[in-house]
């Protein structure tokens, strides 16, 4: 970006001089987004902390401003003006922003691409921000709200006090005119009403009497629990929504995993949003995410010493109703009919509801497209809505690195859960040599391999220098169906389950490059792999004093045969030349002893 050069002087000995530089870009808009970058080395090494302040205002409005490489808080200051900060922690590379700008009554979308030949001329990656139409009335959907709650015997003491206090927290918060309900379960299943009743000051009075009369005692009767709540009449013109508490697993009625989801997921005919919500860590995790994924909605697990009432109640916050709710995004043509071979890989591949000042990412691949053509369907407060969008792909370029690295990440994630499921089936003992499994484990390597997103099921790649052997997919594939089947299969509750679940939810829904490969181990504490760098779109593994490229991975000792170039001689200028063609000078961040592949030739690259 340009090098700035400035004497100093005098700074006495162990003397602070603080230096402040001011100056003025120029930002280029594509579209409705404008991008902006504040340059940072890359190299891993670079641990100092970033403090980042941003006010960032745009005259027509903001629909929202997103961050690729950096968790940024946000606080809006109107429709046209937000504030970002981070908490002085900041991994390594430039700090990427974009804001989109507000379009009145529609729907804001914008593309980012990374051109890769290997999918075809004119193919690539591509990142789609989504952002819903502003509210001209601010107009919100009335709920209809059911809480379900657990009174097993394991509910005693601080946990089935929080559930009950988030229970009224939750009452109380609704409007007068909304509608609520409450359902308890142990091994059978009370309701304070057998549908739905509507809040006034009569039925709020009598639920604070219901809640405080129940008691703890029993098993855990989750299907049969469920089923009454998706199985009520829904309230005409309300958004429904269950809430559910649980600190167990399904012990009596239906306990088979899998036939809880099916039913709850053929009977729920109302299209129920269900927010799961574990606590401690004796839960059925898959269930529960799966649950909340299969119905639009999320899980959430509080952890031993949280406090489930502020937990519930903050994503209670969130259910003020959609402004675009049961989004359906399509691949279309010119003419608006669907064009599916367009894209592929899209992921998610169901969309979330869409909320008032939020901003949903997509990824995929497109293939031989100089344009991307979608249309976005969905039911607003007024009734459906449709929304066209024509994106223009001539700005793809190697420097959107992260969006191949997000894609690997989400998909990653998804196969794994695929794996994960496999364990719902309790009767049924997995055949991981089976080869629609393999198949899965296979393709999970190979993207944690090439882009360097390593997982606990794959950080061995890493640690045991395995990624440089000769044969290293076929080993890698082998100790990551150990890993899987050990982990994600046979884990189905405990703190080896909720790191999990908890790990897998953030992948799939990654919006961040996660450069230190960031983890919950099973003891629920932060790991993270070391011994792989990130950088540009490019991975390095460690070995020895050196880093080498994973183009090299599994190459043994052809990997070893490389010309090596010192930092000084005249064919390292090419070298740069070349990196910086590809947007890929930042390779060099990593310093001396780097081994990486330029045009399909391998250089050693050394200080001396």
């Amino acid at each position: 970006h340009g090098l700035v050069k400035s004497s100093v002087f005098p700074v006495p000995a162990r003397g602070t001089c603080r230096v402040r530089l001011v100056y003025e870009e120029v930002l280029e808009i594509d579209g409705d987004r404008i991008d902006y970058s504040l340059p940072r080395t890359e190299s891993p090494q670079y641990k100092v902390p970033w403090s980042v302040a941003i006010d960032w205002s745009i005259k027509e409005g903001l629909a929202a401003v997103y961050s690729p490489s950096h968790h940024m808080t946000e606080e809006r200051a109107g429709s046209k003006r937000i504030k970002l900060t981070n908490a002085g922690k900041m991994q390594p590379g430039s700090l990427l922003l974009s804001a989109t700008r507000r379009k009145p009554d529609n729907a804001t979308a914008s593309v980012m691409a990374y051109p890769d030949a290997r999918l075809g001329k004119d193919s690539g990656y591509f990142l789609l921000l989504l952002s819903p139409p502003e509210l001209k009335e601010k107009k919100s959907v009335k709920r209809e709200v059911s809480v379900v709650i657990d009174k097993s015997g394991s509910m005693a003491g601080e946990k089935i006090e929080q559930a009950l206090k988030a229970a009224t927290q939750i009452i109380e918060g609704l409007e007068d005119g909304e509608a609520f309900n409450i359902i308890v379960y142990n091994e059978a299943i009370e309701s304070f009403s057998n549908k739905p009743v509507i809040k006034n000051r009569a039925n709020t009075l009598a639920a604070r009497k219901y809640l405080s009369g129940i008691r703890v005692s029993g098993g855990t009767n989750i299907h049969d629990a469920l089923q009454t709540a998706v199985a009520q009449k829904p309230t005409d013109g309300m958004l429904p929504i269950v809430l559910f508490l649980t600190d167990g697993m399904p012990t009596i009625g239906q306990t088979n995993e899998k036939k809880i989801r099916e039913t709850i997921s053929s009977n729920n005919k109302s299209k129920r949003r269900i927010f799961t919500f574990g606590v401690g860590i004796d839960v059925n995790t898959p269930l529960l995410s799966r649950l909340a994924d299969d119905s639009r909605a999320r899980a959430t697990y509080v952890l031993p010493k949280e406090n489930v009432e502020l937990k519930v109640a903050s994503v209670f916050r969130r259910l003020s109703g959609p402004v675009l709710g049961e989004p359906v995004l399509t691949s279309v043509d010119e003419k608006g009919n669907k064009s599916p071979a367009d894209v592929s890989d899209v992921l998610p591949g169901r969309l979330p509801d869409m909320f008032a000042g939020e901003q949903i990412v997509v990824l995929g691949r497109y293939h031989g497209k100089k344009q991307l053509r979608f249309k976005l369907d969905g039911k607003g407060i007024q009734g459906e809505r449709k929304f066209r969008f024509t994106l223009p792909l001539k700005k793809a370029r190697h420097g959107n690195a992260h969006v191949p690295r997000l894609w690997a990440t989400r998909k990653i994630a998804l196969l794994t859960e695929a794996l994960r499921d496999l364990g719902a089936e309790s009767s049924a003992k997995v055949n991981m040599s089976d080869p629609k499994v393999k198949e899965l484990v296979d393709e999970i390597v190979r993207l944690s391999t090439e882009y360097g997103v390593l997982t606990e099921y794959t950080a061995f790649l890493a640690r045991d220098g395995m990624i440089f052997a000769q044969d290293m997919h076929r080993r890698a594939v082998s100790r990551a169906s150990v890993e899987i089947e050990q982990k994600a299969v046979q884990k189905r509750s405990g703190q080896a389950s909720v790191n999990q679940d908890w790990n897998i939810g953030k992948s799939k829904g990654a919006a961040q490059v996660n450069r230190g490969n960031y983890y919950l181990n099973d003891k629920l504490e932060t790991a993270k792999v070391d011994q792989v760098c990130q950088v540009a779109d490019k991975a390095f593994y460690r070995k020895g004093n050196e880093w080498v490229d994973a183009g090299l991975a599994g190459k043994g000792k052809d990997a070893e045969q490389a010309t090596s170039v010192k930092v000084t001689s005249p064919e390292f200028k090419n070298i740069v030349d070349q990196l910086i063609k590809e947007n890929r000078q930042s390779c060099l961040a990593l310093g001396s002893n780097i081994r990486v592949v330029v045009n399909g030739k391998n250089y050693l690259i050394t200080a001396k």
